[in-house]
């Protein structure tokens, strides 16, 4: 875990779902985020409808960054309908047949022999353990992917299978405007555990609304930004990373300059009464 990036970068929207980079941009873009020092690429193979990973993967040969000094998270599991796929209903396929196909598809589409990261994307009512315990060991033994984990699970479904694999990660959503992980006993079971936590969506909504959640907090975030001479983001991102499980945030941004700013917030200390008064701000509630 230490080789990763303590800020990942997600690459959700550098394809069709988002700015549409052509290969250039995104070589470009790849080369730059090394040169801050991040090194972490958080993909999905669902990204784009199926074609993001593809096209990044163009990018990575193009930029002739060594393979070494990258990571590569994907996901897999998720069966979205789709011009790719053609299938009558969105759902989950943890077969054991699935999940290798998707992680070879991965491989071939990222330029790459092996994964550093595979997360289940989302919890299936009919996942079975001892089934993904054969894909995964498969996996492992041909060298294509070099740790597993998920995604957006609680602690009884990473409990369920634990029971036969070796579970890593977590990629979780949690930020200070959707900080249930913190109270629902998953990040402390990961903790309990060493389940590397990863967070999707780290700045939560704090940009998307002006809902009375944001109302409140604003005057706060103003002048922790003046106290600590930081951004709004930095402030979110450093109040989710004083957290003891040690979380790396996955930011979505595709501009250089804003991954530099959250890069930078991993140098904002704020006190511990810092931290409970933009929880209480945001909850609208003492503790608990």
């Amino acid at each position: 875990m230490s080789s990763f990036s303590k800020i990942i970068v997600g690459t959700m929207t550098w394809g069709v779902w988002g700015k549409n980079y052509s290969t250039y941009q995104m070589s470009d873009l790849i080369v730059e985020i090394l040169s801050m020092g991040i090194s972490t690429f958080d993909h999905a193979d669902i990204y784009g409808g199926y074609t993001t990973e593809a096209s990044f993967g163009t990018a990575f040969k193009q930029s002739k960054v060594e393979r070494s000094s990258v990571q590569f998270v994907s996901k897999c599991g998720i069966q979205l309908p789709g011009t790719e796929r053609p299938l009558a209903v969105k759902h989950y396929d943890y077969s054991k047949e699935h999940i290798v196909k998707s992680v070879e598809l991965s491989l071939q589409n990222l330029n790459t022999d092996y994964l550093d990261v595979l997360l289940l994307h989302r919890p299936s009512p009919l996942m079975d353990p001892h089934e993904i315990a054969i894909a995964f060991e498969q996996l492992k033994i041909q060298g294509k992917v070099k740790s597993f984990g998920v995604s957006n699970f609680t602690p009884t479904q990473m409990d369920l299978l634990r029971t036969e694999n070796l579970i890593e990660w977590n990629q979780i959503e949690c930020s200070l405007t959707q900080s249930e992980a913190m109270f629902n006993g998953t990040t402390n079971h990961m903790m309990q555990h060493q389940i590397g936590a990863m967070a999707w969506s780290p700045l939560g909504n704090y940009f998307k609304d002006d809902n009375p959640q944001k109302i409140r907090l604003k005057p706060l975030m103003k002048k922790m930004c003046e106290i600590h001479n930081a951004s709004e983001d930095q402030i979110l991102l450093a109040w989710l990373l004083k957290h003891p499980a040690q979380i790396h945030t996955v930011v979505g941004t595709t501009q250089a300059s804003r991954l530099k700013d959250a890069l930078d917030s991993l140098k904002i200390k704020l006190t511990l009464q810092d931290w409970f008064l933009l929880l209480e701000a945001s909850l609208e509630r003492e503790v608990p």
